[in-house]
C-alpha cells in the first residue's frame, strides 16, 4: 500500500514524506482519525515507506510488505475469543483473516472487523497477553537489518494493563523501532501514552474527492455527488453507501411507509395500529440493520430539510425508488428538525444497549407522530 492509494490527506502526506526524506522519523507516533477517513491505511503506507525505505514496488521487501506479510512490520488489534481461540487470544493468531480484510476493505470500521471474525456481539479488545508479545518482537533484532514497526490499531482498546506493559517500550524503544498508533480520538488513550507520541491528525477530505473516487468506482456522477454529500467527505462511509444500493432502496420504503404512516396516524386509532405493526417489522430485523436504518432516516431527515430551504446542493438526494423529496420536504423545517434527529440518535443509543427494539421504535413513531405536525417557526 502506497500514499498515492489513499484519498486526500495531502498536507499530512507531505509532512510524512518529508520527515522519511530527513531521516526525521518519531520512535511513537498517534494517527488519529475516523477508520473510514482511512487512516488505516495510511498508517500501513507509512509504515512500509518506513521499512522498506526506497525500495522499488518489485522489490521482494515490498512485496512482502504489500502483502501485509513482513517480518519487520507487526500488526496489533481488538480480537475476541472465538470458537478457535478460546481464551488469551492474540493478534498473530488472527494474521490470516486480518490480511483479508484490510485489503478488501481498507476504509472499513472497527464494527466491521467485529463482524467480519464473527463477534460483533463481544467486546473486542487488545489484551495483556497482546502487549507481552509486541514487547518480546521487538527486542528482537530486524529481519532485514533495518526498521522494525509495530501498528496498533484502534490503540484505545488497549486494556490499562496492556496500556501499562507496553508504555516502558514506547518511552524507550529499541534503536530504529516505531510504534504507530492509530486512534479515532487521542483522548481516548491514557494519557501517560498519549504524551509521548507525536501526533497526525486525519479530518474528512474534500467531496469532490470523494465523488471523484467514486466515479472511479464505478458510480454515475450524479451518485457518487450524491455519496460525497451523505458521506460528507468519508471515503469509506461512501463506499459503503455504494455497495449497499440494494439496502438503500430497501431503506427508503421502509422510510417512505413509516413517515406516511406516522402523518396519517395522529387521530387514527386504525393507523396507529398501522403504525405499530411497521415497528414490529423493523424490530424483526437485526441490530445493525435497524441502526443502519436509523442513519438512513437521518440523512434524509437532513436532506429534506436542505430541500426545504433551496440547499440542495448541501445535502443533495439521490432517491432509488419513486420517492419524491421535493414533496416530503414542506413537512421538515427548522422548528422540528433538529429534536426529529435528535430523537432518532437517541433511538440509535438504546439499540446499542440493547434496549427493546418494537419499544424502540414504537415510541420513536410516536414522536415522528406529532414532530411531521409542527408547524414552522
Amino acid at each position: 500500500m502506497h500514499f498515492s492509494d489513499i484519498i486526500g490527506h495531502q498536507s499530512q502526506k507531505k509532512v510524512l514524506l518529508d520527515s522519511l526524506s530527513m531521516g526525521r522519523i518519531p520512535h511513537a507516533q498517534l494517527f488519529e482519525g475516523d477508520d473510514e477517513q482511512g487512516v488505516l491505511a495510511m498508517a500501513i503506507a507509512y509504515a512500509n515507506a518506513v521499512v522498506c525505505g526506497d525500495d522499488s514496488s518489485e522489490s521482494n521487501t515490498r512485496l512482502k510488505a504489500n502483502g501485509l506479510i513482513h517480518p519487520d512490520i507487526h500488526f496489533v488489534f481488538p480480537t475476541a475469543t472465538t470458537a478457535e481461540v478460546k481464551s488469551k487470544p492474540l493478534s498473530s493468531e488472527f494474521s490470516a483473516p486480518w490480511r483479508q480484510f484490510v485489503q478488501e476493505q481498507p476504509y472499513a470500521t472497527l464494527y466491521d472487523w467485529s463482524q467480519f471474525l464473527g463477534i460483533e456481539n463481544k467486546q473486542a479488545a487488545i489484551n495483556v497477553t497482546d502487549a507481552l508479545a509486541v514487547m518480546q518482537k521487538v527486542s528482537l533484532k530486524s529481519f532485514e537489518g533495518g526498521w522494525k514497526c509495530v501498528v496498533i490499531w484502534h490503540a484505545e482498546k488497549l486494556t490499562t494493563a496492556a496500556s501499562n506493559k507496553l508504555l516502558k517500550s514506547i518511552e524507550e524503544p529499541p534503536a530504529k523501532t516505531l510504534f504507530l498508533l492509530v486512534c479515532p480520538d487521542e483522548n481516548q488513550l491514557i494519557s501517560t501514552i498519549r504524551s509521548r507520541c507525536q501526533r497526525t491528525h486525519f479530518g474528512r477530505v474534500s467531496k469532490q474527492e470523494v465523488a471523484q473516487f467514486m466515479v472511479e468506482k464505478g458510480a454515475s456522477q450524479e451518485l457518487a455527488n450524491t455519496l460525497a454529500a451523505q458521506s460528507n467527505g468519508a471515503v469509506g462511509k461512501a463506499l459503503s453507501l455504494y455497495n449497499q444500493q440494494e439496502n438503500q432502496e430497501r431503506y427508503e420504503q421502509w422510510f417512505v411507509r413509516w413517515v406516511r404512516t406516522a402523518f396519517r396516524a395522529k387521530g387514527n386509532r386504525a393507523v396507529v395500529l398501522e403504525l405499530a405493526d411497521w415497528s414490529q417489522e423493523i424490530a424483526s430485523e437485526g441490530v445493525e440493520t435497524q441502526k443502519q436504518f436509523l442513519a438512513f432516516a437521518i440523512a434524509l431527515f437532513r436532506a429534506a430539510v436542505m430541500d426545504h430551504y433551496k440547499l440542495n446542493q448541501i445535502a443533495a438526494f439521490h432517491a432509488a425508488t419513486d420517492f419524491n423529496i421535493s414533496k416530503f420536504a414542506p413537512f421538515v423545517h427548522g422548528g422540528n428538525i433538529i429534536p426529529i434527529v435528535d430523537a432518532i440518535e437517541k433511538s440509535a443509543y438504546h439499540l446499542e444497549r440493547n434496549g427493546n427494539a418494537q419499544m424502540i421504535f414504537t415510541d420513536l413513531s410516536f414522536m415522528l407522530t406529532r414532530l411531521l405536525h409542527q408547524k414552522a417557526a
